[in-house]
């Protein structure tokens, strides 16, 4: 069956059908937007078992790890975990408040919605002619690395750095043969709020990297 016609106004040229249509939802909240990743750090009671827990978190719900590092705090009975994991924002936010509830999670951070300092470190081995040395010991001089290893035919160099930092240096090193690599995955911790600075020098009477502030005469 045809519809009835539809009414075009003589002024801006919308339809009187455009009415009928359904409102658009509204937008997520911005927290809930993709993101290309999240880092999350997590302090656990350093026991038999715990790590895979709570990776059976993530697995359960089909979202794959992209690295995890694990390692000792200052107390060697805590362990410090560093999760990166590709998905959906809302999903993840629903994994972190499980992960509360675990018994040998101490504390749960998204380093991803605060500000923080993020590295990893990588071991490339890469061929090493005689006549590609020089350029591949200035590429490595380039990016910081360092040459931990000498063959006759091979380099082995230690980057450490950003993840495109450390994505920029096998590029450039792919087309001389790499025979190997290995990476650590991230670690990151949060940066210090720099109004501490501010507020310790307002108490102390003083401007942050200035002359004492006067004091009023009584």
């Amino acid at each position: 069956a045809i519809g009835p016609p539809i009414r075009v106004s003589a002024e801006d040229g919308s339809t009187a059908a455009s009415a009928r249509t359904p409102a658009r939802a509204n937008p997520p909240p911005s927290r809930y937007l993709p993101r290309p990743f999240d880092t999350i750090a997590i302090l656990v009671e350093n026991k038999f078992g715990v790590l895979s827990r709570v990776a059976g978190l993530f697995s359960a719900r089909g979202y794959n790890i992209e690295s995890l590092s694990v390692g000792e705090t200052l107390d060697p009975s805590v362990s410090r975990m560093t999760l990166v994991v590709r998905g959906d924002a809302f999903i993840i936010e629903q994994v972190i408040k499980q992960l509360h509830k675990l018994i040998d999670v101490i504390k749960v951070t998204d380093l991803s919605e605060e500000d923080h300092v993020e590295r990893e470190m990588l071991l490339l081995k890469v061929n090493a002619e005689p006549a590609s040395r020089a350029e591949i010991l200035r590429i490595a001089d380039i990016f910081r690395a360092k040459v931990v290893d000498v063959t006759p035919t091979t380099y082995t160099l230690e980057v450490t750095g950003e993840e495109g930092k450390i994505e920029a240096i096998i590029d450039l090193l792919r087309p001389f043969g790499i025979q190997e690599i290995v990476r650590t995955g991230k670690v990151a911790v949060a940066r210090s709020p720099k109004n501490r600075v501010r507020k310790v020098a307002e108490r102390l009477g003083k401007r942050p990297g200035g002359p004492p502030r006067p004091q009023p005469q009584g």
